[in-house]
C-alpha cells in the first residue's frame, strides 16, 4: 500500500480549478478574518482562567511563549500557503510534502479541532448573551439555556447562533467577511475601552509574585491559552478565495498574528494589574475587572463587545471547518457528494449545512468541559507537521517557485517543532488519551474507506510535480 504517496502541486491546483470557490478576499479581509478568530475567547475568557489556575501575572509570559510558537509556525504556513494556495491549510500542505496518510491524520484532527472548538465557542456565546439579558431584567428559563447534564433540556441560544452563522456562510464568503469586519470593529473598541479605563488603575503590587506557580505554571498557561491563537490557521483555509493568494496569504497570516499577540500581552498585563489574579477565574474576567474598579457602565460595554468578539470567533471557526472538509472531500478521502459548490453563491453549501447542524447539536446537548483541550492538541500537531513539511519541501523540491520564503528555515522549522511540541507536552494526560483514540479511529476510517477512494487511485500523476 502506498500510504505515503503525495499529491503533486499541479494536481492540487488542477483539482481546485475543477471545483472552484469564488475569489472575493483581499489582504485586509484576511487580516481581519484572523483577528476575528484570534481576538475573542482568548481575551474575554481564557486570560482570566489561565491566570487564576496556572500562570498568575506570568500569563503575560504565557502569551509571549504561545505567540513565539505560533510565529515560527506562521512563517512556515506563509511559505506553504504561497506555494499551494488551496483550501485545507495544513492538511493540503502535508499532502504535497509528506504523504497521504499523514495528511489524513492532520485533516482528521483539524476536523475535530474546528468542530469541538466551534461548539465550545457557541456555548460561550450563549453564556454571555444569557448573562447580558439577565442583567437587563430578562431571565431566560434554564431548561432552554443549559444542556441536560447541567439541569436543562437544550442550550437553545448556542444552537441558534451556530445555525444562523451556517446560513450566512452558505450565502457567501464576502457577506460573512463583511459581518466579520463590523464585529471586529466592535470588539476592538471594547478592548480599547477596557485598556483606557483600567490602564490608569494598574497597581504593580498585583504583579508580585510574577510567577506564583513557577515557570511550569507559565508553560501550562501557554498550552491552555493556545486556543486563542488558532485563528491564523483559519486564514490559511481561505486560500482559494483570495484574489492574490501569493501576496495576501502571508500578509493575512503574519499580520493578524502580530497584531493580536501585542493586544493579548497588553490586556493580560492590565488585567492582572488591576485585580489580584486569584479573582479572575470566572466566565467574564475583563468585565469583572472593570466592575471591581467601579466602572459598571464600562463593564456592560465590554460585555457587549465580548459577544461580538465571540461571534466572530465562531464564524471563522465554522468557516475554516467547512474548507478543510471541502478539501478532503475533493481529494476523495471523504464522500465527494458533500463537495458540491452552490451554483449561485459559490460556497460549499452541503458541507456547510451538515457541519453547522453537527456543531449546533454538540453545543445544544453536550457539556464541552475539558474536551475543548482537544482543539489545542490538534492544532499544535498540525503546526508541527506543517513546519516539517516546509523543511522537507526545501530539500525535495528546491525548484518550486516560492512567492514568500520563510526566513532561516533550518532554524525556524526546528524551533516551530520544538516550541509547539513543548506546549503539547504541557497539556493534560487525558487530552493525549483522547487525541490517541480519535487518531486511531481516523486510521480505521482511512484504511476502510479513504485509501480506496482517494483520487490518487485513478491517476498516474503521483509524485509528479
Amino acid at each position: 500500500m502506498k500510504i505515503f504517496r503525495t499529491k503533486s502541486i499541479n494536481m492540487l491546483k488542477e483539482g481546485a480549478e475543477q471545483k472552484r470557490l469564488k475569489k472575493s478576499l483581499g489582504a485586509v479581509d484576511l487580516v481581519l478574518l484572523g483577528i476575528g478568530c484570534i481576538i475573542g475567547t482568548g481575551i474575554f475568557v481564557l486570560t482570566g482562567v489561565a491566570a487564576a489556575k496556572y500562570a498568575g501575572p506570568g500569563i503575560m509570559l504565557s502569551f509571549i511563549l504561545s505567540g513565539l510558537a505560533c510565529a515560527f509556525a506562521a512563517l512556515a504556513y506563509a511559505e506553504l500557503a504561497a506555494i499551494v494556495p488551496i483550501a485545507g491549510s495544513a492538511y493540503t500542505y502535508t499532502y504535497a510534502a509528506l504523504g497521504e496518510i499523514i495528511a489524513w491524520i492532520v485533516g482528521w484532527n483539524l476536523v475535530l479541532e474546528y468542530s469541538v472548538g466551534s461548539s465550545a465557542v457557541a456555548a460561550g456565546w450563549s453564556g454571555y448573551v444569557v448573562g447580558l439579558l439577565k442583567a437587563g431584567g430578562i431571565e431566560l428559563p434554564k431548561a432552554f439555556t443549559a444542556v441536560p447534564a447541567e439541569g436543562g433540556i437544550v442550550n437553545l441560544p448556542a444552537m441558534l447562533i451556530a445555525l444562523f452563522l451556517s446560513v450566512l456562510l452558505v450565502r457567501g464568503t464576502k457577506e460573512s467577511v463583511t459581518l466579520n469586519k463590523i464585529l471586529v470593529v466592535v470588539k476592538l473598541a471594547a478592548v480599547f475601552i477596557f485598556l483606557a479605563l483600567a490602564g490608569p488603575k494598574v497597581n504593580p503590587a498585583n504583579w508580585s509574585p510574577l510567577m506564583p506557580y513557577g515557570f511550569s505554571g507559565v508553560a501550562a498557561g501557554a498550552a491552555i491559552i493556545f486556543f486563542a491563537y488558532i485563528g491564523f490557521d483559519a486564514v490559511a483555509t481561505a486560500a482559494e478565495e483570495c484574489r492574490n493568494p501569493n501576496r495576501d496569504l502571508p500578509v493575512g497570516i503574519i499580520g493578524s498574528l502580530v497584531a493580536c499577540t501585542m493586544l493579548y500581552i497588553v490586556v493580560a498585563g492590565v488585567l492582572t494589574g488591576v485585580v489580584p489574579y486569584q479573582e479572575l477565574n470566572n466566565a467574564e474576567p475583563v468585565a469583572y475587572a472593570l466592575r471591581a474598579i467601579g466602572y459598571n457602565f464600562g463593564s456592560a460595554l465590554v460585555g457587549t463587545g465580548a459577544i461580538a468578539g465571540i461571534t466572530t470567533v465562531l464564524l471563522v471557526l465554522m468557516y475554516g471547518q467547512t474548507r478543510v472538509f471541502f478539501a478532503m472531500s475533493r481529494d476523495g478521502l471523504i464522500p465527494a457528494s458533500i463537495c458540491k459548490v452552490h451554483p449561485k453563491y459559490g460556497t460549499p453549501h452541503v458541507i456547510t449545512i451538515v457541519a453547522g447542524v453537527v456543531v449546533a447539536l454538540i453545543a445544544g446537548f453536550t457539556p464541552i468541559g475539558i474536551i475543548a483541550e482537544l482543539t489545542n492538541i490538534g492544532t499544535l500537531f498540525a503546526f508541527v507537521v506543517a513546519a516539517i513539511g516546509v523543511y522537507v519541501l526545501r530539500y525535495t523540491r528546491p525548484d518550486i517557485h516560492r512567492p514568500f520564503k520563510c526566513p532561516a528555515v533550518p532554524l525556524v522549522a526546528p524551533l516551530a517543532v520544538l516550541s509547539c511540541g513543548y506546549l503539547m507536552v504541557n497539556l493534560p494526560a487525558e487530552t493525549w488519551v483522547r487525541f490517541g483514540i480519535w487518531s486511531a479511529i481516523g486510521l480505521v476510517v482511512y484504511f476502510v474507506y479513504s485509501y480506496r477512494n482517494s483520487v490518487l487511485n485513478t491517476t498516474k500523476t503521483v509524485n509528479e510535480q
